[in-house]
C-alpha cells in the first residue's frame, strides 16, 4: 500500500514507534451489489479504505479513495460506524493503529478497475453472496446496510 508522504516525513522523524492515525471506510453500494477490492498487500478481498490526510475531511477522503483505488465516482450518504483497529505491525516494523470512520456510499459512475496499485481486483458482489474477509470489514458493510442512521459505536473499552 502506498504511503502517504505526511506519514513519511512522520516516520523519519520518529522511525517505528506507534502512530495514531484516521482512515476511513468507503461502502460503495449499487442496489443489492457492494463494490469490494481485492488488497495487492494482504490479497484479501476489503470494501475501500484509505488514510485521511492532515485537514482532510473523512468523507471527502473516502470518495477520494475510491477514484485512486477503483475509478469510481461516488456519493458519501452518511456515517455508519466508527471503529479503532488492533494495532497493526507492518513488514517494515512500523506500527500504526488507526481511527476508521465508516461510510454507506452510493455508486455514481465510474468503470470500476484497479488505479493506484493498492487494489489487485475490483469487482461487484451481491451483498448477499460477499467473498470471504476479515470480521471487521463484514461489520463494517453490515452497518453500511442500514439506509440511516445512527452510526454505530463502541460505548465501552473492548479491552484493547
Amino acid at each position: 500500500m502506498a504511503i502517504p508522504d505526511f506519514v513519511r516525513e512522520l516516520r523519519s522523524r520518529i522511525g517505528t514507534a506507534p502512530l495514531w492515525l484516521s482512515g476511513a471506510t468507503a461502502v460503495v453500494l449499487d442496489g443489492d451489489r457492494i463494490l469490494l477490492i481485492r488488497r495487492s498487500d494482504t490479497r484479501e478481498w476489503a470494501p475501500i479504505t484509505g488514510i485521511v490526510d492532515p485537514a482532510e475531511e473523512p468523507a471527502i477522503a473516502a470518495a477520494r479513495e475510491a477514484a485512486e483505488e477503483a475509478g469510481v465516482e461516488i456519493l458519501v450518504e452518511r456515517l455508519s460506524s466508527t471503529w479503532v483497529t488492533e494495532a497493526v505491525v507492518y513488514e517494515n516494523g512500523d506500527r500504526a493503529q488507526y481511527l476508521d470512520l465508516s461510510f454507506r456510499c452510493r455508486y455514481l459512475s465510474g468503470e470500476p478497475r484497479p488505479l493506484d496499485g493498492e487494489a489487485l481486483e475490483v469487482a461487484w458482489f451481491p451483498v448477499a453472496e460477499l467473498p470471504p474477509m476479515r470480521p471487521e470489514f463484514v461489520e463494517r458493510i453490515r452497518h453500511a446496510l442500514v439506509p440511516d442512521g445512527p452510526a454505530v459505536f463502541l460505548r465501552e473499552s473492548s479491552g484493547r
